[in-house]
C-alpha cells in the first residue's frame, strides 16, 4: 500500500486485525485496571458458545478450582488438560472455555481447565503447583500418563512446559505429548522477535510482557527453567507440537525452545504460520485458519495418545 502499511494475503487476518484495532483504547485514556482486563477477556472468552455434545462440570482439585469438559463422543481413558493464557495474570477457564471445548471435542478427550492462582496475587510458583496437582488428579483417577496431553497457549505454554518439567523433577511419569500454541517461554525477552515483530504484533507488546514477568516472578531468576523453560534442560520430556504465528513477538520463543528440545533429545515439531498472530486459534469463528489449526493440533494430540 502506498502508506506502507503490510498488505495481508489471508483476508481473514485482516478483518481479525481490524476488530483488534477497535477494541484498543485511544492514545492517551487511563489504562484499565487489572480487575477490568480480567474481566473483558473473561467476556470475550464467553462470546463463543461450547460445540454441540460438550458438557462443562464445576470440579475442585485440592483446593484448586477447575472444570471438566466432557465431549459426547470422548474416548475412554484418553484426556487432556488445558492451562490458559494471559501473562500468569489474566485468564481463567471462562476466557478459554470455548477453545478448550474445541480441543476436547476434537481430540476425543475429557479435558481439565484449572483456574490456577494469578500474579500478582499468587506468583511464581504458585501457578506451576496448580498444574501439577491436576496432572496428579487424573493419575490418581486411574489415567495413565502416556494418555493424558497438556496443553496451552502463551504463559499457559510455558506453564504447560514447566509442568512437565516440575514432574519430571518429582520422579512422577511424563504425560503423553505436549501441545504449545504461541508459548511464552522466555520471559528474559532473548530473541530477535521482540524487536522485529514488535509492529506487526497486534496483541504483545515487549513492555507489557516485561511487566507480567517482573509480576510473576517477583525477584527470581527470570533465566529459572520453570520460568523461562524454553532454555531449560528438556531431557526426557514428551512428543510437543508447537504453533507459533509468524507475525507476533513471541517467535523467537518457540525458535528457541524447539532447537534447546531437539538437542535434549525431544521429538518436536515447529510451525510458523505466516501472517497469523499471538493464539490465532482463539479466533475459530471468523478466521479458518484458527479452525485448521485447532482441528490440526487436536488430531495430533489424539493420534499421541492412542
Amino acid at each position: 500500500m502506498a502508506d506502507g502499511s503490510p498488505v495481508w494475503k489471508d483476508p481473514e487476518i485482516a478483518g481479525v486485525r481490524a476488530l483488534l484495532a477497535g477494541f484498543a483504547a485511544p492514545a492517551g485514556s487511563p489504562k484499565p485496571t487489572l480487575e477490568m482486563q480480567r474481566s473483558g477477556m473473561d467476556a470475550f472468552g464467553e462470546m463463543s458458545p461450547l460445540p454441540p455434545g460438550v458438557t462443562k462440570e464445576e470440579i475442585d482439585i485440592d483446593g484448586v478450582p477447575a472444570e471438566r469438559l466432557t465431549p459426547a463422543g470422548a474416548v475412554e481413558g484418553r484426556a487432556l488438560i488445558y492451562l490458559h493464557g494471559g501473562g500468569y495474570c489474566l485468564g481463567s477457564p471462562r476466557s478459554h472455555r470455548a477453545m478448550a471445548a474445541r480441543l476436547a471435542d476434537q481430540a476425543k478427550a475429557v479435558t481439565i481447565v484449572p483456574d490456577y492462582r494469578l500474579a500478582p496475587e499468587a506468583p511464581f510458583p504458585a501457578g506451576i503447583e496448580d498444574a501439577l496437582k491436576t496432572y496428579r488428579y487424573l493419575l490418581n483417577e486411574g489415567y495413565q500418563p502416556h494418555r493424558i496431553a497438556i496443553a496451552g497457549d502463551s504463559a499457559g505454554g510455558g506453564l504447560t512446559l514447566a509442568t512437565a518439567l516440575a514432574a519430571r523433577d518429582a520422579g512422577l511419569p511424563q504425560p503423553g505429548c505436549l501441545f504449545l500454541i504461541s508459548p511464552w517461554a522466555d520471559l528474559g525477552q532473548h530473541g530477535a522477535s521482540y524487536e522485529r515483530m514488535a509492529a506487526l504484533d497486534p496483541m504483545i507488546t515487549a513492555a507489557g510482557s516485561k511487566q507480567s514477568a517482573l509480576d510473576y516472578a517477583v525477584g527470581a531468576d527470570l533465566n529459572h527453567p520453570h520460568i523461562s523453560p524454553a532454555r531449560a534442560d528438556l531431557t526426557g520430556l514428551p512428543p510437543m507440537l508447537i504453533h507459533v504465528g509468524q507475525a507476533e513477538v513471541l517467535l523467537s520463543d518457540s525458535v528457541t525452545l524447539a532447537q534447546q528440545a531437539g538437542m535434549c533429545g525431544v521429538r518436536v515439531r515447529l510451525e510458523v504460520w505466516p501472517e497469523m498472530i499471538h493464539v490465532w486459534h482463539i479466533f475459530h469463528d471468523m478466521l479458518g485458519a484458527a479452525r485448521t489449526a485447532t482441528t490440526q493440533g487436536a488430531h495430533w494430540m489424539a493420534e499421541q495418545l492412542g
